[in-house]
């Protein structure tokens, strides 16, 4: 076990291009390494892909990591909130959530197919009505049945279908990671269409972000991405209002083009070349437009590839043929789905981002291997589940209510999500772990405040990370060395 964490470990902090880099292929059947590893527990195991840096990976070349080594060494007593570390058994909590995901998974079966297509047909039913309305004045039935059935594709049915929540359940191969709505625009069209491509959502989200949790190197760390309305010293309407336009329309002026980035960086990285020290930074639609990078994304293959097909499906084909009832007609359809798009941008921030933003979650300093104890740990510290309780809350939620359960499990299905929130929350408690549940709109209101500078996260004290790694003599020493 030990020397698993440590391969996953050393992947994460290893240069790029180097004979340790190691991949996978999610939920796939396909592993590839060159560098002798033990082979990953099932599929609760993922490697972390390496992190750009422009220096060789040591400790002490981490920020904070220097002080945070000395202090490691000596005998550090936490108060207030943290009094909880003080005696807080890691192993001993590994092994429990270890234990319940590993029962939640083998209990997995026909049922939980059974809910996915419940829900598919949920959906599907808001697609069709919708679609069948879509000629008519913009109105509010229309445009929140086109907003539900946009915003079910991602947030339920490709969501936990490419975390490979069903891939050992689903009989007929359809909902499997490695070929759910990827490698054709067929297969785009046809299970998940939106403005993010798929293989680079897959990679930015079920990768990096997964198993960067609240790093550095986590893409979607909403406080380092606000950093520039953080510390500019606009008067706060302003900060406000730039808020609220980015909540309006941020799937395709960040979240398509900083997928598709992540995605081009990791290619580069793959065929050993030199990665710019500012990468992580977001690639958003504007940069996209002036082709500010081209030394990271070409801007004609995002457009072509990317958002294009996207643009020209939803916002012409699909009115078209309305044309014939009249330009007025038209006319509906096109802003009955321009107004569904912003719609849907505003339904999955405030379901997704505040999951992961407020001042009371961490975020950290020192890398975790993913499925050790820090790991799981973390999964709980920098998450936030909302309110939940039956299918149809969660629907509108699009099961991100359970984000504590799906960080910790990513590879489960939806209705073992609800299976396991109480276990979960009963081992916290025995713990002593601080789990939140609260009101997805006061966690708006709260991400909202670290967009804009008001608040800030809390920065989890890195002695203590590298303390329970110096305690077992492994990974720290290990990597300082190498």
């Amino acid at each position: 076990r030990a020397a698993s964490r440590l391969g996953g470990l050393q992947t994460r902090l290893d240069r790029p291009g180097r004979n340790a880099l190691a991949t996978r292929e999610h939920g796939g059947a396909q592993f590839q390494q060159r560098q002798q590893q033990p082979p990953p527990q099932r599929r609760l195991s993922v490697l972390r892909p390496s992190v750009a840096m422009d220096s060789p990976r040591q400790l002490d070349q981490i920020p904070f990591q220097s002080e945070a080594k000395a202090k490691a060494k000596d005998v550090v007593k936490y108060e207030g909130d943290q009094a909880w570390l003080n005696n807080f058994d890691l192993e001993a909590f590994r092994k429990d959530i270890r234990a319940l995901g590993k029962r939640l998974e083998d209990q997995q079966g026909p049922a939980d197919v059974k809910h996915l297509n419940k829900i598919i047909g949920w959906s599907n039913i808001m697609g069709i009505l919708g679609l069948s309305t879509l000629w008519l004045t913009p109105n509010p039935l229309t445009v929140s049945a086109l907003s539900l059935w946009i915003y079910s594709r991602w947030a339920m049915i490709a969501h936990h279908t490419m975390h490979g929540g069903y891939q050992k359940e689903d009989e007929s191969g359809r909902f499997r990671p490695g070929t759910f709505a990827v490698g054709t625009l067929n297969r785009r069209m046809t299970d998940w269409f939106d403005w993010m491509l798929p293989e680079a959502w897959n990679l930015e989200h079920n990768k990096l972000h997964h198993y960067n949790l609240g790093e550095e190197t986590d893409p979607d760390l909403v406080e380092r991405n606000m950093q520039d309305v953080r510390e500019n010293n606009w008067p706060k309407i302003f900060k406000y209002a730039y808020v609220g336009a980015i909540v309006a329309v941020w799937k395709w002026v960040y979240y398509a083009p900083n997928t598709f980035k992540e995605l081009k960086v990791d290619e580069m990285r793959r065929q050993g070349k030199e990665i710019p020290k500012d990468a992580t930074k977001p690639y958003i639609m504007l940069k996209a437009l002036i082709n500010a990078r081209p030394d990271l994304v070409d801007a004609k293959e995002f457009f072509m590839k990317v958002v294009g097909p996207y643009f020209l499906t939803r916002f012409v084909l699909m009115p078209l043929p309305f044309a014939l009832l009249g330009p007025a007609a038209f006319i509906h359809a096109i802003l009955n789905m321009a107004i569904a798009d912003v719609i849907t941008n505003i339904h999955a921030f405030v379901t997704i981002v505040p999951n992961h933003s407020g001042k009371d979650l961490y975020r950290f300093t020192t890398p975790a291997a993913p499925n050790s104890g820090e790991y799981y740990l973390r999964s709980v510290l920098s998450g936030a589940n909302f309110d939940l309780g039956n299918d149809k809350i969660d629907f509108m939620h699009g099961w991100l209510n359970y984000q504590v359960e799906h960080h910790l499990w990513p590879n489960l299905s939806m209705l073992s999500y609800q299976k396991a929130q109480k276990e979960t929350e009963e081992i916290c408690k025995k713990h002593g772990v601080p789990y939140i549940k609260e009101n997805v709109f006061e966690r708006t209101r709260k991400t909202i405040d670290v967009m804009i500078g008001k608040e800030s996260m809390r920065v989890f004290p890195a002695e203590w990370s590298m303390r329970q790694e110096e305690n077992k003599g492994k990974e720290w020493n290990t990597l300082e060395k190498s």
